[in-house]
């Protein structure tokens, strides 16, 4: 029940991101033809060379409909263009296959007059063997539920450091996978570059079954610790450079000398002890639970997954990909529309601006529509006094 609980709350989460980009906007249609072209290359040696025969496609992604819209193949050296006419109310983005996969390219241009003529989208062969590790694993902690149970996000940054795409070897290893700490509850896979249905749970371990490129990919992950725990304990089969843990509850500790005390951190009034450091493979870390725990009652972990998880799933990227001011105890609060539009664009700059390079495309197509709306909201509580106190 705990699963289809948690496949809801995905659900539901992606139906809000769908309504947002559904919100009433500008809709006029840009009649004056637009380019956008470039090159599919592919990494050889310390250099790049052309791809030559690779199908690209031009995918549109609007509020009322998405899909591709024209697809060419890249010439012998590695050249295709697109002439379209967009919809300014929409976002369009390029994809290269190459081996079986697909390739994305950000966003591109929709401006006639600034055409987006130098678009390059790498590829990459394929290896099963392709080096794949842990550029850092932040792991976010909430204070316990009425029945002891903790909610947790934890994002993990996934690194292929090579030139080749990593593979399955089969399917049954998939292309990398971790140990996770044992006695979790409720999992489930959160909104980052891997869907559900590229991660399966085996045991107290998860594997990734998706290709996973040269670069970086963010995994993110939701569930709950067991309300009878009281040192909880969390496995580093492999090196990590950099860990982040964030604890809400202010009696909770991390083991002395393992990670150092970096600040406190506070967002919309839920306030975090942050903990930093790294990790050599085969570590143990322990975190020490304080308060009386009591079994975990079925019927509270769900509400626990469908809300708490959820909640965190918007605040932890906030807290992992910034380093917000810190806010005294006693610091007034901001109320109103305007308000708290204006403080949903600034945490969503805060994770995202100047970033393109190193998002999906898909997430950062995502970030562009919701500022948008956002902004449109933010003047609207203008117009209408809704301003802050």
């Amino acid at each position: 029940m705990a699963s289809s609980i948690h496949k809801a709350a995905a659900k539901a989460a992606f139906a809000a991101l769908t309504l947002a980009l559904a919100a009433p906007a500008a809709r006029a249609q840009n009649a004056a033809l637009t380019r956008a072209e470039g090159r599919v290359l592919r990494a050889a040696g310390g250099d790049t060379v052309a791809v030559a025969g690779a199908r690209v496609v031009l995918h549109r992604i609007g509020r009322e409909a998405q899909g591709p819209v024209d697809s060419t193949v890249s010439d012998a050296t590695g050249r295709f263009r697109f002439r379209f006419a967009p919809d300014t109310s929409a976002i369009y983005l390029l994809s290269a296959r190459y081996a079986g996969i697909e390739y994305f390219s950000s966003p591109v241009h929709t401006n006639p007059a600034l055409p987006d003529t130098g678009v390059i989208i790498f590829v990459a062969d394929t290896s099963s063997t392709a080096p794949v590790g842990i550029a850092a694993r932040h792991l976010v902690i909430s204070r316990p539920a009425e029945d002891g149970t903790r909610a947790v996000l934890e994002l993990i940054v996934l690194e292929n450091t090579g030139q080749r795409t990593r593979v399955a070897r089969d399917t049954i290893t998939g292309t990398w996978a971790i140990e996770l700490p044992p006695g979790i509850l409720g999992f489930d896979v959160g909104e980052g570059d891997f869907s559900p249905d590229q991660v399966s749970r085996r045991g107290d371990s998860i594997v990734v079954v998706a290709p996973i490129p040269p670069g970086q990919k963010q995994l993110m992950l939701t569930y709950a610790i067991p309300g009878d725990v009281s040192t909880w304990r969390v496995p580093f089969d492999q090196s990590t450079p950099s860990v982040n843990v964030m604890l809400e509850e202010r009696a909770a500790r991390v083991t002395p000398g393992q990670l150092a005390f970096a600040d406190s951190q506070a967002i919309r009034g839920r306030t975090y002890r942050r903990y930093t450091g790294k990790a050599r493979a085969g570590e143990v870390l322990a975190i020490a639970l304080p308060g009386g725990a009591r079994r975990t009652a079925r019927w509270l972990l769900v509400a626990l997954v469908g809300v708490s998880a959820l909640a965190l799933l918007g605040l932890g990227w906030g807290l992992l990909r910034r380093t917000p001011p810190r806010i005294a105890p006693d610091a007034p609060r901001e109320e109103g529309p305007a308000a708290a539009a204006l403080d949903a664009v600034a945490e969503l700059d805060a994770r995202y601006a100047g970033r393109e390079g190193d998002v999906a495309p898909e997430e950062w197509a995502r970030y562009e529509a919701e500022r948008a709306r956002l902004k449109a909201a933010l003047r609207d509580a203008l117009a209408t006094g809704g301003g802050t106190s």
